[in-house]
């Protein structure tokens, strides 16, 4: 089934649903999202730093702010939620969490949560909440898969079927598009763009009902393709799929 409209009444519903208690916060960005849907960024520790133009970020905002900027207008266009403008930049043991159904964790290679951080991520994903990982590339997988055991050990890690809810509730993604970063494409001898990464994969961990918790994009980089939206030099089929895959993990988010 494909969703052309999401109720307002519902997403309000979802998203008063999957708050939490209110704690100490930073005052400066608020204690509630700034719209209907905000997505939100997890940040993590780290003393690597990566970026472009002109840009160098910690590893857990690579692409900000141009994705979000990119993004977030589309999404906005392509559905009736009233969408915020930029993403929220939360760590994992903020009590604001459980206000945002839907994290985004960018180089989850670098990704290494203390117990606390694994106990409160459990505790969001087993109450309903859904983490999307992006941007992680071949030796990265293991630094993945254990901070991900750590917080869900009892659940595997799967391959996400064609026919998933989540590849069928908004755009019908039935042929799947590896979405590389910028660094990962060339130009071949005839002109063709070469992408110069391993095959893809989109897997992820569903709960004892069936229910996404998690998706890890991986030998993938869909920020990347948000990011790079407006540059004539990254491959337009690469960029669409970036967004069709952003809105359906959206609105699954929202709707599950």
């Amino acid at each position: 089934m494909k969703w052309r409209t999401v109720k307002a009444g519902l997403l309000t519903f979802l998203l008063a649903s999957a708050a939490g208690s209110q704690g100490s916060y930073d005052p400066r960005v608020g204690d509630k999202p700034d719209a209907e849907f905000q997505m939100a960024r997890v940040i993590y520790p780290t003393n690597a730093r990566a970026g472009s133009h002109g840009t160098i970020q910690p590893m857990w905002a690579v692409d900000y702010p141009l994705a979000e900027a990119h993004f977030l207008t589309a999404l906005a266009r392509y559905t009736r939620i009233d969408v915020a403008k930029d993403s929220r930049h939360l760590d994992l043991n903020d009590d604001r969490l459980f206000q945002y159904p839907f994290l985004f964790l960018q180089q989850p290679g670098y990704w290494y949560p203390g117990e606390h951080e694994v106990a409160r991520l459990r505790e969001y994903l087993l109450r309903g909440g859904f983490l999307f990982l992006d941007d992680f590339h071949g030796g990265d997988w293991g630094a993945f898969e254990d901070a991900i055991t750590r917080v869900l050990p009892e659940y595997r890690i799967e391959d996400i079927p064609k026919d998933d809810a989540i590849m069928q509730i908004f755009f019908v993604i039935d042929q799947r598009t590896q979405v590389p970063g910028d660094r990962h494409l060339r130009r071949g001898f005839n002109g063709e763009v070469v992408v110069n990464m391993p095959p893809p994969a989109w897997r992820g961990i569903y709960d004892d009902h069936h229910r996404l918790m998690v998706i890890a994009n991986y030998n993938q980089d869909t920020g990347d393709a948000w990011e790079h939206a407006d540059d004539p030099e990254y491959p337009l089929p690469m960029t669409a799929f970036a967004y069709q895959m952003g809105t359906n993990y959206i609105l699954y988010a929202l709707t599950h």
